[in-house]
């Protein structure tokens, strides 16, 4: 199985022997910009998904601040004697998990 790089290796060295070569500023600008629209979509999806939680949680924050706490009880993360960057650490292990 090919990975990414070799593919594009091959596909470049296939268009300039192939005459392709007054193409490749072409290709490079339409990967930018499906790159650039892939990351706005990410973007737009983690948007919606913050403001789902938060539109139904009874604890979304007013002032636009997290409150890392309320988030890490809701996890099932015990708080008790814990500073806020304890519990972020702790509620991104889980997030990984």
């Amino acid at each position: 199985m090919f990975s990414i790089e070799e593919i594009l290796i091959i596909a470049v060295v296939g268009l300039i022997l192939f005459g392709g070569a007054k193409k490749i500023p072409d290709l490079a600008r339409s990967m930018g910009r499906a790159t650039g629209e892939f990351k706005r979509g990410q973007l737009e999806l983690e948007k919606e998904i913050k403001n789902s939680m938060y539109a139904t949680s009874s604890t979304a924050p007013k002032d636009g601040k997290v409150d890392f706490r309320e988030v890490a009880k809701n996890m099932g993360i015990v708080t008790d004697n814990k500073d806020e960057n304890q519990l972020k650490a702790e509620i991104a292990e889980k997030l990984k998990n």
